[in-house]
């Protein structure tokens, strides 16, 4: 019988990977919720893996991509986490406005 490929492999690494650039972007929410999806859908090939192990091919991937997930889970959370304090204790704004005090010192500059 040949073996076949798991089907959600790929797309964990892939969304893994991306979720590192969530947690840049979007206060760490993008992040968790990308490794979120892409850690689910590399349990369910786990699961699947699981019953038949003679039947797939490629099983490191997708403990590659379960690793990758809970990286970029754990970095995200962190991330939410550092934002949620900086919301709470006020210091998100001064931080904002302190920045845009920087651009536009930079747009008078050039």
């Amino acid at each position: 019988m040949e073996q076949q490929k798991l089907p959600n492999a790929t797309i964990s690494i892939v969304l893994g990977i991306i979720s590192f650039i969530g947690c840049c972007c979007t206060s760490g929410f993008g992040g968790v919720i990308l490794s979120g999806i892409a850690f689910f859908l590399a349990k369910k090939d786990e699961k699947k893996y699981i019953e038949n192990p003679d039947l797939y091919s490629n099983y490191g991937q997708v403990k590659t991509a379960k690793i990758i997930a809970i990286i970029g889970l754990v970095l995200g959370l962190i991330i939410v986490g550092v934002f949620i304090y900086m919301k709470a204790t006020g210091q998100y704004d001064s931080m904002m406005e302190d920045y845009m005090e920087m651009i536009e010192d930079m747009k008078q500059n050039q």
